[in-house]
């Protein structure tokens, strides 16, 4: 699988301060960036430390795909639906709880409140979060950041470690897809 790609090492200590970027120029390559994605929240044991995942992009950047083939990584029969309506999608693991966040609709971040968010973000489980500065203010805050940007037919993914803890999580992440680091 190729991917062209950068990783950024800013002078800066800012909270999303790693960030590698892979330019996805097909739907398979986003399937396995998802699901190298998920191999590395089991190795890293994301599960346990209860991980905040945002996504970021326009409609149609591929935020749901990615969710999708993240879930499909541990759960390869189960047919995941996006949940623009119903705000929060639950996938059981062996590992615990995928909790997929689509705040689209959102109109008040307050509104996650009525979803018990308090009680739904107990460990184990990982957040996929998409539209998550819809939730400002009532989420936690993100261990790593996707964003997903429209390049043509392609996708150009955008990954930040936002929480130290994420840092050896972002390298991981790159060199397991092949890459080595450079500046952006």
């Amino acid at each position: 699988m190729n991917f062209t790609k950068s990783t950024t090492l800013p002078e800066s200590t800012d909270a999303c301060a790693l960030k590698a970027s892979f330019l996805l120029e097909a739907e398979a390559q986003t399937q396995h960036l998802a699901q190298v994605f998920a191999q590395l929240c089991e190795e890293q044991k994301a599960f346990d430390l209860g991980w905040m995942i945002y996504l970021k992009g326009d409609l149609g950047a591929g935020k749901s795909f990615f969710s999708r083939a993240f879930v499909q990584s541990f759960l390869p029969e189960q047919k995941v639906k996006s949940p623009t309506y119903a705000l929060v999608e639950n996938y059981q693991t062996d590992l615990g709880t995928i909790q997929h966040f689509d705040l689209y609709r959102l109109c008040d971040p307050e509104e996650l409140e009525f979803l018990a968010i308090r009680d739904l973000l107990t460990p184990p489980f990982v957040a996929l979060v998409e539209w998550p500065t819809k939730g400002e203010g009532v989420l936690p805050e993100a261990d790593v950041l996707i964003e997903l940007i429209v390049v043509g037919e392609a996708r150009k993914a955008r990954i930040s470690a936002c929480r130290e803890r994420s840092n050896g999580f972002v390298k991981k992440l790159t060199e397991k897809v092949g890459m080595k680091f450079g500046y952006d």
